[in-house]
């Protein structure tokens, strides 16, 4: 996939271990490797500009597939149900469509627009009484997220579809004059020191900084109050503290200025104008850190009219035409997602990779970049790969797990092993999985 050595500009050579193609129309398994190639193509970048050894960089395609889904099985205990009762795809009067209800607020909205009881048969009767494309725009106008199904062609013709694939893999902004702090890296630990300050959620963003604190990011994620992953924050938040901070309150953001003013990269999954509402925006932090470098998420794409609508791996891979695709690959009668949400992982790799090459420009004396990624990008750039085969994949199975167990706050665990290796530079987290919440918003 030379798009993504294209767009991050690491260059270098990888190899390829490991075997195995997840199942899909797809080709998922080579864009895992390639994508978690590129942060291992990063740190080597890194390196070399640091003046130290550049390390060689091997991915286990397997290992790569296998962490796109789950990289922790907890043992004794289990993670909660990754869906909420009601999430799940609809047959519509002319098509499908899903609902994403996993956030209370969310469920609410797509029950106030179909006007219905909060059963799944209700939703059921009620969405069939509704085109899928009026009903998509019922439930976003609640204030709600949700996706009709549409084919790769007509993705293409749609306004939003055709923004989106025009953009840039990584967009990236024009270089500025500064300098980046001596955060203190060693060989072995490039980014040991490295501030990174974490404002993701579900899930590219969260994938993107564990693969920084894996080679030593101290890696703070704040939430809000009130939010809860009890599904995800055993995987993501592996090698991470995470805080709590209102950021709609004085006290919240005078100490979220603090922390942003402390950290040398800024990882944002907010919808773009989010901070902007709560005066938190481009040129406010600007003013409060004007060093750091900003990787920043988004759903459907910088540009078109749904550039600030909210959205989910699962809700973009039915707009933009692979659920459509499945669904005629497999012979199917319903929607046929990706075997994994390959799209957030895939993206967070990259947003990892963005911040590995800006890091490396910043050192080199190239001026301080932010970069742009969407998801809808993304599965843009995965449509352009079919699969060469059905392809087949096992479990995991007890040696391709870490020998000794992780202590969580859950329970004790066993962890993947990691799906790259550098030479001299192991990739390795300094801290097991914690709770949301569980630190103080503080360096």
């Amino acid at each position: 996939m030379r798009e993504i050595d294209d767009a991050l500009g690491h260059g270098g050579d990888w190899t390829e271990t490991g075997q195995g193609s997840l199942p899909s129309c797809f080709a998922v398994s080579d864009l895992a490797s390639a994508s978690v190639a590129s942060v291992g193509q990063g740190v080597a970048s890194l390196c070399a500009a640091l003046g130290g050894d550049v390390p060689k960089v091997a991915v286990n395609r397997r290992l790569a597939s296998l962490w796109f889904s789950f990289s922790i099985d907890p043992q004794g205990w289990q993670l909660p149900p990754a869906w909420d009762d009601l999430a799940g795809d609809y047959r519509a009067a002319d098509g499908w469509i899903k609902l994403h209800t996993n956030a209370p607020h969310h469920r609410a909205a797509a029950i106030r627009a179909l006007g219905c009881a909060e059963t799944r048969e209700a939703v059921t009767r009620a969405v069939g009484r509704w085109s899928a494309a009026e009903l998509e725009a019922a439930v976003v106008s609640e204030g709600g997220v949700a996706a009709e199904m549409r084919s790769i062609a007509a993705w293409g013709r749609h306004p939003q579809g055709a923004a989106a694939i025009s953009e840039p893999l990584v967009t990236w902004e024009a270089p500025r004059e500064g300098k980046i702090r001596d955060w203190g890296g060693t060989p072995e630990r490039p980014l040991k020191g490295l501030r990174v300050l974490d404002l993701t959620r579900i899930l590219a963003g969260p994938v993107a900084t564990r693969a920084l604190a894996g080679f030593g990011a101290d890696v703070l994620r704040i939430d809000p109050v009130d939010w809860e992953e009890p599904s995800l924050a055993p995987d993501v938040t592996l090698g991470k503290r995470c805080a709590r901070l209102d950021l709609r309150s004085p006290e919240g953001q005078a100490r979220f200025a603090e922390l942003l003013a402390g950290a040398d990269l800024f990882v944002n999954g907010y919808r773009p104008d989010a901070l902007e509402k709560l005066g938190l925006g481009a040129e406010w932090r600007a003013r409060v850190a004007p060093q750091v470098m900003e990787i920043r998420l988004c759903a459907y794409g910088w540009t078109g009219p749904w550039a600030l609508r909210r959205g989910y791996d699962s809700l973009v891979q039915m707009s933009a035409g692979i659920a459509q695709a499945g669904m005629d690959w497999a012979g199917a009668d319903r929607p046929t997602p990706l075997p994994v949400q390959a799209l957030d992982h895939a993206t967070g790799y990259l947003m990892a990779g963005a911040a590995l090459a800006a890091l490396r420009d910043a050192v080199a004396g190239r001026g301080l970049r932010n970069a742009r990624l969407s998801l809808a990008r993304t599965a843009a750039l995965l449509a352009q790969y079919p699969a060469d085969a059905r392809g087949g994949f096992a479990s995991a199975g007890d040696a391709e797990f870490s020998p000794e167990p992780e202590a969580t706050p859950w329970g004790p665990a066993r962890r993947l092993l990691p799906p790259l290796v550098l030479s001299g530079v192991p990739m390795r987290w300094d801290r097991p999985a914690c709770d949301l919440g569980s630190s103080a918003p503080a360096w």
